[in-house]
Formats: C-alpha cells, sequence, structure tokens
C-alpha cells in the first residue's frame, strides 16, 4: 500500500498553555494529516480553541505533547527562515498605518529569500508578478494598503504568502467582516490556488455552511473530538450536530446547513 505523503501532520498532540505553576490544556490525542493541494477548513465553536491550534501548527505555542511535523521534519527543529520557506501566515489583524503600496506589500513575501539588503532579485520578482497574476490584483498594485476594501486586503495579503511561495499557507479566519459576495470569492480564490498551485492550504472559518460547499477537507473541533474528513462523510456521521450546545440551531443532513428551530 503506497504511503500517505503529508505537507504537515499531527502525531498524538495534545495542545494548550503551559507555565512553571499549571498546564492548562485544551485538547489531547490530536492526529491531523494535511495533504498537497487541498483546500482543508478548521471549524469549531467561539473560544473552543481552534486559535491555540493553529498557533500550535505554526510554531508559536509549543505542543504540550506529540509532536508536529512539516515536509516529515520536526516543526520545532525549523531554524526561523528555513521556516519561513516552507510556511506561510496570512491573518485578519488590520496593517498599520504606512504609505507601502500593494506590489510592495506583496513583494514582502520575499524577505525569506533576499539579501540582507532585501534587494529584490530576477527570481523573487518573477515571484511577486505569479503571484499578482493568480489573484488577478495587477489592477491594485500601485494603490496604498489603505485605499483599498477589507476584501481586496484579504487578496493582497494571500498574494503576499503566494510570493512567499512556501508549501503551506495558513489563514485565521479570512472572510472575518466580508459581505457574503466576498466571502464566497475569496473562497473561491483559495480553492483555486490549492488546485492549480498544489499548496496545502488550511483556514479558520465561521462560515460553516461556506466551508461545507468549498473545502475539499474539513477539521471539525467539538468539545469531545477533533476529527479529519471530505465534508460528505462529515455530514454523514452527524458530527455537525453536536459542534454547538442549543437546541435553537441543528445540522439539517438533507441540505447540507444549519437551521434555526
Amino acid at each position: 500500500m503506497k504511503a500517505i505523503n503529508y505537507i504537515l501532520k499531527t502525531t498524538n498532540l495534545s495542545i494548550g498553555y503551559a507555565n512553571k505553576s499549571e498546564t492548562n490544556t485544551i485538547a489531547t490525542n490530536i492526529n491531523l494529516g494535511l495533504k498537497k493541494g487541498k483546500l482543508i477548513a478548521l471549524i469549531g465553536e467561539n473560544g473552543i480553541g481552534k486559535s491555540t491550534l493553529l498557533k500550535t501548527l505554526i510554531g508559536i505555542i509549543p505542543p504540550l505533547k506529540g509532536e508536529v511535523t512539516l515536509l516529515n521534519k520536526s516543526l520545532q527543529s525549523f531554524k526561523p527562515l528555513d521556516l519561513a520557506q516552507e510556511l506561510s501566515i496570512v491573518l485578519t489583524e488590520k496593517l498599520p498605518p504606512s504609505n507601502l503600496t500593494v506590489y510592495e506589500i506583496i513583494a514582502l513575501g520575499r524577505q525569506p529569500y533576499t539579501n540582507w539588503l532585501g534587494s529584490l532579485s530576477e527570481e523573487d520578482t518573477t515571484k511577486i508578478n505569479e503571484a499578482i497574476a493568480l489573484t488577478e490584483i495587477s489592477h491594485l498594485v500601485h494603490k496604498k494598503h489603505d485605499e483599498i476594501s477589507d476584501g481586496q486586503l484579504q487578496i493582497v495579503l494571500i498574494s503576499r504568502a503566494l510570493a512567499q511561495d512556501t508549501s503551506i499557507i495558513i489563514l485565521d479566519e479570512p472572510t472575518t467582516h466580508l459581505d457574503l459576495v466576498h466571502k464566497a470569492t475569496l473562497l473561491k480564490l483559495l480553492q483555486k490556488l490549492a488546485h492549480e498551485t498544489q499548496k496545502t492550504i488550511l483556514y479558520s472559518t465561521h462560515d460553516i455552511d461556506l466551508a461545507i460547499q468549498m473545502s475539499d477537507e474539513m477539521i471539525v473541533f467539538t468539545p469531545t473530538q477533533i476529527v479529519q474528513d471530505q465534508p460528505c462523510n462529515l455530514i454523514q456521521s452527524g458530527i455537525f450536530n453536536t459542534l454547538f450546545d442549543t437546541e435553537h440551531l441543528i445540522f439539517d443532513g438533507k441540505i447540507g446547513k444549519f437551521i434555526i428551530k
């Protein structure tokens, strides 16, 4: 049987926070495998620990137990520069005030590769232009970042991650603050990028109905377990009805959506 090669994998992972006096464990025995060319959604109730899981997967928080591996190598063994060449992150925070243009923001994705002067090589410029073409934002490149919409800025930040040319891109709630049209547009873009560039793309989201429609796989974070599978299999398992502790919201497996009782 052919072995599956995972870009990122967790083995018996426990996540949480530890200090000298106590350990706060959020979840244990997490076994995930993120494959090449897949768009994967991470969902779960507010405050359940999705951000802690993401921070552990990108190396900000060390595992309490178990291991995270990236390209079959322990995440903790990567030097920061080497890690930045394999893993890129897109956060939802507003950018600080600056006069940077969209092109300059995207060019920052090449920082892990540039020399100490920050000079762009021919290869850097090629990667930047490829990222701009993939995200179809050439009409924005000369604008200042505070002159574009929130939805456009999210796509610019995704373009920066593409310019970084990593094996995996991890996004923390990229559809927050976007209306339905822009949410759908953004997820369609992520789906296209995963399939066309064969990068692994993991994103956390509260837009579960859209995630079911758009994602190749989903990671469902419930109070009792963390399960990864294709949306159709997750629907059949009934796991979506264990997401929220309320009698007023149920998941209708026939239509693949939550409904209010």
